[in-house]
């Protein structure tokens, strides 16, 4: 490695998580150990930050979060940035989303899970898991802060599905395919690479020093942003090709693997 690791970024469902959803137990003592080298772990994934809290309870006073793809970022326990959509930009997007009966809307503000359809329409999925769940017939008032927006596309054609978003909204999102049936609607410029670089600013650390790992589209502006940007080999195709490195898979807790070379070189 050119430069000395200081920080390690990792996304959750597909990279970090064991074929179970689980966060494999040496993750712990991995993080701690790097922690106590001077190496910051950093949990980067489209799961909000209280989810994320749940997946690390013992270590995570120990670490930092970029969730719900960027728009929270917390460093140190703090939070250092919240980015909330657009109420007009959702009044949009639930307008275009309406169109196609083969999408269907999810809203997530801090804690809840608004669906603009009947619930027996969505699969829970990877990170779209729509804790604390509510049916709603209307959009949540301004007042509702939304920090993340997908659409589960019952079709499982999330690629048509998004060029067709991305044609219709793309002035006022980015539309990213997350899992096998959805579909991420970021705002623009906000990302998990916008996030990261916000913790990187935070601790004084250039991107020649951080390593990250993913492996769908919603990873894609980070591994492209960072020193070492390591793709999975379960990954989408687009993100390999781009990757610095392509490691094993998920399932062959191939980020551990990463994370321990990492510590065993410092």
């Amino acid at each position: 490695m050119a430069s000395k690791i200081k920080l390690i970024a990792s996304d959750m469902d597909g990279t970090l998580l064991d074929e179970n959803g689980q966060v494999p137990p040496e993750t712990f003592d991995l993080i701690l150990a790097l922690r106590g080298r001077g190496v910051r772990f950093v949990a980067s994934s489209g799961r909000r930050y209280d989810r994320l809290c749940d997946f690390f309870s013992p270590v995570k006073d120990r670490m930092d979060f970029v969730a719900s793809n960027g728009a929270q970022v917390f460093a140190d326990g703090v939070q250092i940035d919240r980015e909330v959509y657009s109420h007009l930009a959702i009044r949009r997007l639930a307008k275009t989303v309406a169109m196609f009966p083969n999408m269907h809307l999810a809203l997530f503000d801090r804690t809840k899970s608004y669906l603009l359809d009947d619930e027996d329409k969505f699969v829970r999925e990877v990170d779209k898991d729509l804790p604390n769940v509510e049916r709603i017939y209307e959009l949540p008032s301004p007042q509702v802060s939304i920090i993340k927006a997908s659409i589960f596309c019952d079709d499982g054609n999330v690629m048509d599905n998004a060029y067709v978003l991305q044609r219709e909204l793309g002035g006022l999102f980015t539309f990213a395919p997350s899992g096998s049936s959805y579909i991420d609607a970021m705002q623009p410029g906000i990302s998990k690479a916008s996030g990261i670089a916000q913790v990187m600013e935070y601790h004084g650390i250039d991107a020649s020093e951080v390593m990250a790992f993913g492996d769908a589209m919603n990873d894609y502006e980070i591994i492209r942003f960072v020193g070492t940007g390591c793709a999975m080999a379960n990954g989408r195709p687009a993100l390999r090709a781009v990757a610095d490195r392509v490691i094993g898979s998920n399932v062959e807790h191939a980020v551990q693997s990463e994370m321990r070379r990492v510590l065993e070189s410092l």
